[in-house]
């Protein structure tokens, strides 16, 4: 840009900072969405840690550039991006329940397009995009990892408590093979002669004993808060 007004380098700074510091951005087209349609879709991402925001496609294509990111094929139209970010309680955005929520949207709302975004610092395309949404939700990651470090523990435990349960189970097998347990006193009948039994032979029981909405945007080409020169 040249002797670019301090509105539009403001706002290239905010895109910049916004695609280098989010988990994960969704680029879309969202022609004919209604202003109340626009406010739902916002109200719903920003619960999962998304920011929907409407921006001059110039404006983004400098942003990306500056950052080395090839967004021209995406930048068509009239374009809003969803930004996975830190939620306000400090947890961490849910890439895979935004995806979803915008996959959800579109199928109400067909105006709004999917056209790709960035992750990981590259350049995804519609499909990738979209791909997103079949991927396990933070919380089912979070389940899931909890449940591996719970296995372990668990087959641990029972391979500590076989040996116990087996001997008692023997032990007992071989009292009730003999006729039950003798008798305190009585001495085993034979030719042994009496006080040669050894005291104390027979084992004692051994049982073993868990924000407030952004302000709406028009949903038109001019989106409101973009500065135009």
């Amino acid at each position: 840009m040249d002797n670019p007004r301090p509105e539009k380098v403001a706002v290239v700074t905010e895109v910049q900072e916004k695609l280098a510091s989010a988990d994960a951005a969704i680029i879309t087209e969202y022609r004919g969405m209604t202003v109340a349609q626009m406010s739902n879709l916002r109200r719903a991402l920003r619960g999962l840690g998304g920011e929907y925001k409407v921006y001059k496609n110039t404006l983004v294509r400098i942003a990306a550039n500056n950052l080395e990111l090839s967004l021209d094929e995406l930048l068509v139209g009239p374009t809003a991006i969803a930004f996975v970010n830190t939620k306000a309680d400090g947890a961490s955005g849910d890439i895979a329940a935004v995806a979803k929520a915008l996959r959800g949207f579109a199928r109400d709302v067909p105006a709004l397009v999917v056209k790709g975004g960035v992750l990981g610092g590259r350049t995804i395309d519609a499909e990738d995009a979209r791909n997103l949404a079949d991927m396990p939700s933070r919380e089912q990651l979070l389940a899931q990892f909890a449940g591996l470090l719970e296995a372990p523990l668990s087959q641990m435990a029972s391979l500590i408590e076989a040996p116990v349960r087996d001997i008692a189970y023997a032990v007992q097998a071989l009292i009730d093979k003999q006729g039950g347990a003798p008798a305190p006193g009585d001495s085993p009948a034979g030719d042994s002669p009496a006080g040669d039994s050894p005291a104390g032979d027979s084992p004692a029981g051994d049982s073993p004993a868990d924000d407030s909405p952004a302000d709406d945007s028009p949903a038109d080409d001019s989106p409101a808060g973009e500065v135009v020169a």
